[in-house]
């Protein structure tokens, strides 16, 4: 949810001003200050204020007016349910019955089963049949995204009659910018801008100046798709249609911004290996419940590791100095699979990479490896033989950096296009994942090639 007035900057945000009506009691006071704020700063006094005050506020607000603060408010989503506790039941019910229909259906879509039914019981029928529709869509859909508060016109009427349309539908709408046009059967035909409406004659016919060709999405469309055609096509609204193009509502940016912020948050979870980092925790508890699942995993992994190099105890007996660049060559390995993973995730996610290019990403990364890691098995045999005039070991620790970054670079490469084409998110394939990945592979290859050699050592 997001700010939808333009900003003031002249008003000054007077935290203690309002705190000291709250305490006394002065609801003139209160509201004179407070609704003079723009919706943002009231809604950032509104989740700073302590409880006390909060339930005052319950007392000095209408439902409507809070609606606006929900509205507006950067609520994380486990606290909506605290918020919607410390309210009468009545109260909150008709608070959520103002908000913009799909705003609605995010906070409830936060609560319990049974405080949602219990919320839609208490609203008017209307408000609770429009919530009801687009409760029942899947996640992260384009119907669950969507508001049913829109304008839609005749494609027989005229410039005149669309305008009075407009005019009464308007003050219920989350967006006028684009009214879209539809058939006797309500069937999405075209679309028209504001613009166009205000400069055409009134007895035109809307059917003349609409633009037939609608971007438009199918209601079970994912998320993340509808905000890559918005930012493609550069639109403000996105009309949402069932299979027979019957329009059941609009995505409006403000939404996709949302989706935006979420989706990159998630992919950044993923590749930082945390479950979820939608919201800052406020307990270590909390955090590390979060941070356990894959750290586990990685310890079983890196335990691979170690029995890996365990395998190898005799060929580092030997030369004792092989050990000092385990670290090295297994840290190299797993920075160039990473930085290749990074690349391929987000030309995946910004669509980039189409199906016949994702040959070409294999090959390109492919000589990036290869040149990469020539320049650095060259540099860190210069750096060994400098540093212990070993010659011979520098080259084994050259070659082991070579082949391992060529090696990395290819499956932080081809993982997540492989994960991609079997349906599962490619942001799986994370940093930690890859990193220890190459920590085996790198050991492998360096050991073996070691113990290939011991000989010549």
């Amino acid at each position: 949810m997001n700010v939808k007035d333009d900003y003031k900057d002249d008003i000054i945000f007077n935290e203690e001003k309002l705190k000291e009506a709250l305490f006394t009691h002065d609801i003139r006071a209160f509201r004179n200050e407070y609704l003079l704020l723009h919706p943002y700063d009231r809604a950032i006094f509104y989740e700073k204020v302590e409880l006390e005050l909060r339930k005052i506020m319950y007392h000095y607000l209408s439902p409507k007016e809070l609606a606006e603060i929900f509205e507006t408010s950067e609520i994380d989503e486990h606290e909506y349910k605290q918020f919607l506790q410390e309210m009468d039941t009545t109260y909150a019910a008709d608070m959520i019955s103002y908000m913009f229909v799909d705003n609605a259906v995010d906070v409830l879509n936060e609560l319990d089963k049974s405080q949602v039914v219990s919320y839609l019981t208490l609203m008017n029928k209307e408000s609770a049949a429009e919530i009801k529709a687009l409760l029942h869509y899947e996640e992260y859909t384009a119907g669950s995204i969507m508001t049913t508060e829109f304008v839609t016109i005749p494609q027989n009427s005229t410039v005149s009659s669309a305008m009075t349309i407009l005019r009464n539908e308007a003050p219920g709408a989350e967006t006028i910018y684009y009214v879209f046009v539809v058939d006797y059967d309500n069937r999405l035909t075209g679309v028209v801008s504001l613009r166009d409406l205000i400069i055409a004659h009134e007895d035109t016919l809307i059917s003349t100046i609409m633009s037939e060709r609608v971007v438009n999405v199918l209601v079970s469309e994912d998320q993340e798709e509808v905000a890559r055609m918005m930012k493609d096509y550069n639109l403000l609204a996105m009309p949402v249609v069932d299979f027979q193009q019957h329009i059941l509502g609009i995505i409006t940016v403000d939404d996709i911004i949302d989706v935006l912020d979420e989706e990159a948050s998630d992919d950044y979870s993923k590749l930082a290996g945390v479950s979820n980092m939608d919201t800052f925790d406020k307990n270590s508890l909390s955090a590390a419940k979060k941070r356990l699942p894959w750290l586990l995993i990685l310890l079983v992994l890196g335990m691979l590791t170690a029995n890996l190099i365990d395998l190898f105890t005799e060929t580092i007996s030997k030369v004792a100095l092989l050990a000092a660049f385990i670290p090295l060559i297994a840290g190299t390995a797993g920075n160039s699979g990473t930085q290749a993973l990074a690349v391929a995730v987000r030309g995946i996610a910004t669509r980039d990479i189409e199906d016949e290019s994702k040959v070409k990403l294999l090959l390109r990364e492919a000589g990036t490896g290869l040149i990469t890691g020539l320049v650095c098995a060259l540099f860190v045999v210069g750096l060994i033989y400098i540093w212990k005039q070993e010659f011979i070991i520098g080259l084994l620790v050259g070659a082991a950096i070579f082949v391992s970054i060529f090696v990395a670079t290819i499956s932080g490469t081809f993982i997540p296009l492989f994960m991609h084409r079997m349906k599962v998110d490619p942001a799986v394939a994370s940093g930690p994942f890859i990193t220890t990945l190459n920590d085996v592979i790198s050991i492998i290859i360096y050991l073996g090639l070691a113990t290939l050699f011991i000989g010549d050592l």
